[in-house]
């Protein structure tokens, strides 16, 4: 097989200059004890090649494209038994990697939220994360609080990753063109185990709270029944967008303790 045809579907755009595969690659840190790396959606192995020149860990790639699985065991027979097909999304990543693994790819602008989402439910075992998506969303999922495009993936993701905006892509290295520029960010694992509040009644908080942005937290938050007294709090004034990570840690603890 000499290539492979990007398809619509499933929101390919094959990255086609070197410089910029490499550099990306260049980008993961791998920290120590972590030896394995998983690629989402290597399509023709742009990124792949580059993985490889690196004996010191184990490079393993995922992807739903049959096609691109024919022409990955092809043209790259290094990589063995170690090229999935199958659904990022549905693959149970223990099976796959018994520690720790870091995550690279350039993911398909579609599923780029729900890659993130799943990351988030595996924190404890995937260090780091480089990836080129949207540049809406990697610039979102970078923001401080206070900006516009601040988020629920903003929040989520800083709540247990240091983000770093690297640098943008733009639409011409790509078969076929997007109609967006893309981004490229990494994700380190930060030193929060775990926070110091309800975790599944935080991701609710922060998910309501940006439920309606331009609500205020008091209607956002009002299916909580919460005390008049609570609600008169200065915090309940604000907008999601105003508060950090810290602030939302604090109003779950509120909501917690007044539910």
């Amino acid at each position: 097989m000499s290539k492979v045809s990007p398809k619509k579907h499933l929101g390919q755009h094959f990255l086609v200059d070197q410089n910029i595969a490499q550099k990306i690659v260049d980008q993961l840190t791998m920290p120590e004890g972590v030896q394995d790396v998983l690629e989402i959606g290597p399509g023709m192995g742009v990124l792949t090649q580059y993985l490889l020149q690196h004996q010191e860990y184990r490079t393993t790639v995922v992807d739903i494209d049959r096609e691109s699985i024919v022409y990955l065991k092809e043209h790259f027979p290094a990589l063995q038994d170690r090229i999935i097909s199958a659904d990022f999304l549905k693959t149970d990543l223990s099976k796959l990697f018994p520690g720790k693994f870091a995550i690279i790819g350039n993911f398909p602008y579609n599923i780029s939220s729900q890659i993130f989402f799943k990351v988030l439910e595996q924190r404890d075992v995937v260090p780091e994360v480089v990836c080129m998506i949207q540049k809406e969303v990697a610039e979102r999922i970078a923001a401080p609080p206070g900006s516009k495009t601040y988020g629920i993936l903003s929040v989520l993701l800083q709540a247990f990753y240091t983000i770093d905006y690297k640098f943008t892509v733009h639409e011409h290295v790509f078969h076929p063109p997007p109609k967006v520029k893309s981004g490229v960010i990494s994700l380190v694992r930060n030193e929060v185990k775990e926070l110091p509040c309800n975790e599944k009644l935080f991701f609710e908080v922060v998910k309501l709270s940006f439920g309606t942005r331009r609500k205020t937290l008091r209607n956002c938050l009002k299916s909580y029944n919460l005390p008049p007294e609570i609600q008169a709090q200065p915090v309940f004034d604000k907008r999601a967008e105003q508060l950090s990570v810290q602030d939302f840690i604090a109003l779950t603890q509120l909501v917690e303790q007044n539910k």
